[in-house]
């Protein structure tokens, strides 16, 4: 199967390395480029996008607010966002995050880098890894002005006490196949819990379960699995 990519970025050189890069993996091709968010929602929909390669600042309507537009559209449900970032600690990376894209890259990505998190976030995982999930907690989650996505002790009441232990190991950036191991549980038991707990708090993605995860206290910046 072949991953449809959408490409959305105001630099039209930005689209097309990235474009040249893509085109030329197995696997996957780009079906379409975007200038702006409202014409990158629009692509997503027209040109049916698997993964949108999403800037975050956009003349217009920016990258967080078509990220938002996508995962709030019902006949869009299967796209998936990756937004990129000239910086790795780029405060408007958790609205993203909070908007409901996947995770996020720099720029400067390396090429088998990107191909490898363009398969990852297709495949519906989260592109969070520990390194960069820390570095965004230490800068933006650990703060005490940023607002909470969920009310904490009604939401985090829904799930066993199983179910908030995955979470907390989500949160601090561990695949799968490290909670199974961490837990001692088959991956697709681990893989259960992580979706379960998904449903219960309303989010799609892992990468608004590791914003959950810190912000309602269950997980703090220094804590390890």
């Amino acid at each position: 199967m072949t991953v449809r990519v959408l490409l959305a970025d105001d630099q039209k050189l930005i689209r097309a390395g990235f474009r040249l890069i893509i085109d030329l993996a197995d696997g996957m091709e780009v079906v379409g480029e975007a200038s702006d968010g409202a014409e990158a929602v629009e692509l997503a929909r027209s040109a049916h996008a698997d993964v949108v390669l999403m800037d975050i600042r956009m003349p217009g309507v920016d990258g967080v607010e078509a990220t938002r537009r996508i995962v709030a559209a019902d006949d869009l449900e299967g796209v998936r966002v990756v937004v990129l970032t000239t910086f790795d600690a780029d405060e408007n990376v958790l609205a993203a995050l909070r908007a409901g894209a996947s995770g996020f890259l720099s720029k400067d990505v390396e090429p088998e880098e990107l191909l490898r998190a363009i398969r990852v976030v297709a495949a519906g995982e989260a592109l969070l890894t520990p390194r960069a999930t820390r570095g965004l907690i230490d800068r933006f989650l650990a703060s005490p002005e940023e607002p909470s996505p969920v009310e904490p002790p009604v939401a985090l009441a829904t799930l066993t006490d199983r179910e908030r232990e995955v979470l907390r190991l989500v949160a601090l950036g561990r695949s799968n196949e490290e909670i199974a191991g961490l837990l001692v549980l088959s991956p697709l038991t681990a893989k259960t819990h992580v979706h379960r707990a998904m449903t219960k708090l309303g989010v799609r993605d892992r990468a608004q379960l590791v914003v959950i995860g810190y912000q309602s206290g269950l997980v703090r910046p220094g804590d390890q699995s």
